[in-house]
């Protein structure tokens, strides 16, 4: 069970509904009913062993949040709780049901609910054979030696050369982008992602197992040379959101450590796994669809990936501020 406060909401409530359901209890200390309904729910979580997760708010001490959802759900009386899942409220009930019935609105829910998981790593998109993805190299490299200049061309074949592990022919085709000034922001990440790579493939600390980089950080939390190669191990082999949770105890810790290469590392991750704005959706007559109306804002879905990525922007500002 975790309390929730304005400032914690998008971290311990957004951010896990992405991975498993998160049910918000919104209560108050001098409400009968809330004290009735408040045991249940922190059985329930215990019996269902992590399908949910329990998390309560104090109406009294967090009306911001408790009134917007309040009028989204049209709703007046507390106790009052709200599902969310991939980043969104998505059903609620109101007052101190009993548990079989809080157990029907559960089952409901888990059993559409899929965990989500982040596939952080950039990679050529679709996934396509291997035979195809060659092709496609093969006919950006074409395009990019007719028209040299051209620095989406670069980004895409640079970005397909390190995701399937050709890093001598990444570096040499990345070295004109790096060679301006200023370097553009997402070249700049391709390199940072690419120095990862190497640092795995040429030193002997990228073939350790985490368990001896975790058993050197017990000791020492400030061994900043072992988390940050800890944190490019993790970037090789896919993971990069628990990367970024290793830069961000570096930039907790020390922001200028290292020339300030954690930051630019989580940076670049961020910029790798920012989805591609989607276009705005429309409906039959061809104006935008209108999303939930939300404190004065139109609330469109989020993607998973970008609610994420969002997530750990707020994270890093917080860590630098």
């Amino acid at each position: 069970m975790i309390d929730i406060t304005l400032e914690n909401f998008e971290a311990e409530v957004l951010l896990p509904s992405m991975q498993a359901p998160v049910l918000l209890d919104i209560w108050a200390p001098w409400c009968g009913p809330c004290k009735q309904l408040g045991p249940v729910l922190e059985q329930l979580e215990t019996d269902y062993a992590g399908r949910f997760i329990l998390a309560k708010l104090d109406a009294d001490k967090v009306p911001q949040i408790a009134g917007q959802l309040s009028q989204m759900f049209g709703v007046r009386s507390i106790p009052f709780c709200v599902l969310f899942h991939e980043g969104q409220p998505v059903d609620g009930f109101v007052g101190a049901l009993a548990a079989a019935e809080v157990r029907e609105f559960l089952d409901r829910h888990l059993a559409a609910a899929k965990p989500v998981q982040a596939d952080a790593a950039p990679a050529l998109e679709p996934q396509l054979p291997e035979e195809d993805v060659q092709d496609a190299q093969h006919r950006l490299a074409d395009a990019l030696a007719a028209d040299p200049g051209n620095d989406d061309l670069r980004f895409d074949y640079v970005k397909g050369l390190i995701g399937s592990g050709q890093l001598n022919e990444a570096a040499a085709a990345l070295a004109p982008a790096m060679a301006q000034i200023p370097v553009e922001l997402r070249f700049d990440a391709l390199n940072q992602w690419l120095n990862a790579l190497e640092f795995v493939a040429n030193d002997p600390r990228g073939r350790w197992p985490l368990a001896q980089f975790d058993e050197l950080l017990a000791d020492n939390r400030r061994d900043f040379a072992t988390r940050f190669a800890k944190s490019r191990l993790l970037i090789a082999q896919g993971e990069w959101p628990l990367a970024l949770e290793e830069l961000l105890e570096i930039i907790q810790r020390d922001k200028k450590w290292d020339d300030e290469a954690p930051r630019k590392t989580y940076v670049a991750l961020l910029e790798l796994m920012t989805p591609p704005r989607p276009k705005p959706s429309t409906d039959a007559s061809g104006k935008a669809a209108p999303g939930i109306a939300l404190a004065g804002k139109t609330a469109q879905p989020e993607d998973p990936q970008a609610a994420l990525v969002s997530a750990y922007r707020r994270k890093l500002s917080m860590a630098l501020n």
